[in-house]
């Protein structure tokens, strides 16, 4: 019998140790820098369906902070507000043209700058934070 791991975390080790190239590499690297950054982020698994069997990662604080999508040729950083978000550093480099969402595509070869990434996380954090304060007034 193929059972799933019934926790997030093990659903995401188990996600992540199924792809044998970079891309499991590329998840587990922005799933550590989250944590750092974060340390008290959770995680989920959400939008599983027939196919997308293993569903989507996804970091919370006080709301969704980003997701991490894998795709044939990149690893997708979709942050939930990231259009709220500053991004002096440039990490932001598709979905630009939306209105709430922001992303980071990673290729083959490349990687997110560790500070950079972590300050965006905290600022992501900062603004869920903000808006469930807001809802609570």
């Amino acid at each position: 019998m193929n059972e799933r791991p019934q926790f997030p975390a093990a659903r995401i080790d188990a996600k992540i140790a199924g792809f044998k190239d970079w891309r499991g590499d590329a998840l587990a690297r922005v799933r550590a820098l989250v944590h750092e950054a974060d340390p008290e982020v959770t995680e989920a698994v959400k939008w599983v369906k027939p196919t997308n069997p293993s569903g989507v990662p996804t970091w919370e604080h006080d709301g969704i902070l980003c997701t991490g999508e894998v795709y044939k040729a990149y690893v997708k950083l979709t942050f939930a507000h990231g259009a709220a978000l500053d991004d002096p550093s440039g990490l932001f480099n598709a979905g630009l043209g939306g209105g709430t969402r922001r992303a980071i595509d990673i290729h083959e070869g490349e990687e997110v700058e560790p500070e950079a990434f972590k300050t965006l996380i905290q600022a992501a954090v900062a603004l869920n934070v903000a808006r469930q304060a807001s809802k609570r007034r």
